[in-house]
């Protein structure tokens, strides 16, 4: 099978693609012939290794597929050889083939397409378990979400508006904002040209953001902590801009705030049951189409490199995915 390596930590332009052996499923394994792969901020990281995880060389980067099962190892239940599936791991994901845990390994519903499916966990998937269950996220409430445009942030502003939350999007551009709009953002702040803090009073009548959701970090954290509502949830997504921000603590304090970090794949991990029902959740929600991922580009393996490069350079709005042979 073709597959893209990291043979090495080091910048996204070392990775190759290159012929190797087809893997083979152990045990409670699944073989998945990958139909397309979602691609992360993180995967950008994981091959520096600047990242939580760091796999065993060499590997493929990417931990997000939707595919057809192909081989299942011992002592597997639950799905069968031709089942449309998504399956999920730390890495492996850019390559025609991919094994994972059958624990991990989720049936598709009908009318779900692998493109689609494969857009939903890590983006959607953190953002579900960051607005319901770290944040507890409640209808009427103001969700500020930063870097709304991105894979994340435009997941947040989805969950976000079908949660009842009234969604105020910060993005770098006029255009990232639009696609904010189309998407369900409710207001939109340029913070490239607006004073973040200052709009966020403006747009809440003083009161601040109940929720504020940020994969940014960097210089925009710390106006959006300040534009916080007393009681305010703070929600820690990650650092896109490469900074970890130093924040005053006296602010929590005077705000009655409280900041909460958000790790899906740790959640994942210790709480698998509820990880995988959050998951079954919103592939129903795509099939019934009430939830529909903005997909910025469709790569072809061979261009799985430019997919990674976009990503880094935030040239990608929503969901950059590589694709595989029929994504129908």
């Amino acid at each position: 099978m073709k597959a893209l390596l990291c043979r090495a930590f080091g910048p996204v332009d070392t990775l190759t693609l290159e012929d190797v052996p087809d893997p083979k499923p152990g045990a409670s394994e699944v073989l998945v012939n990958v139909r397309a792969c979602g691609i992360n901020f993180p995967d950008t990281l994981v091959v520096q290794g600047k990242y939580q995880f760091k796999p065993a060389f060499p590997f493929s980067p990417g931990g997000e597929v939707a595919g057809v099962v192909e081989a299942l190892g011992s002592g597997v239940t639950g799905v069968k050889v031709g089942d449309h599936v998504v399956a999920i791991g730390p890495s492996g994901g850019m390559a025609e083939k991919f094994v994972a845990d059958s624990s991990k390994v989720i049936p598709m519903p009908g009318g779900v397409d692998f493109v689609t499916a494969s857009c939903l966990p890590t983006a959607y998937g953190t953002t579900l378990h960051a607005l319901r269950d770290r944040a507890q996220l409640r209808e009427g409430e103001t969700l500020l979400v930063l870097g709304a445009a991105g894979g994340v942030g435009l997941s947040a502003v989805q969950i976000g508006k079908r949660m009842g939350a009234r969604v105020i999007a910060a993005a770098s551009s006029a255009q990232k904002l639009a696609i904010c709009r189309e998407n369900g953002a409710h207001e939109v702040i340029d913070y490239g040209t607006e004073d973040l803090k200052e709009r966020v009073k403006a747009l809440t009548g003083g009161s601040g953001a109940n929720v504020v959701y940020d994969p940014v970090g960097g210089k925009y954290t710390e106006p959006a902590l300040r534009a916080t509502a007393w009681e305010g949830r703070f929600l820690v997504i990650g650092f896109a801009a490469g900074d970890i921000p130093r924040i005053p603590l006296n602010l929590t304090l005077l705000k009655g705030c409280s900041i909460l970090g958000v790790f899906w794949g740790m959640a994942m991990m210790r709480e698998p049951v509820r990880g995988r029902a959050q998951l079954n959740e919103l592939l129903a929600w795509a099939a019934d189409g009430s939830l529909k991922p903005h997909v910025h580009a469709r790569y072809p393996l061979e261009r799985a490199l430019d997919a990674l490069k976009d990503i880094e350079q935030r040239r990608v709005q929503g969901k950059a995915v590589v694709i595989m042979g029929d994504t129908a």
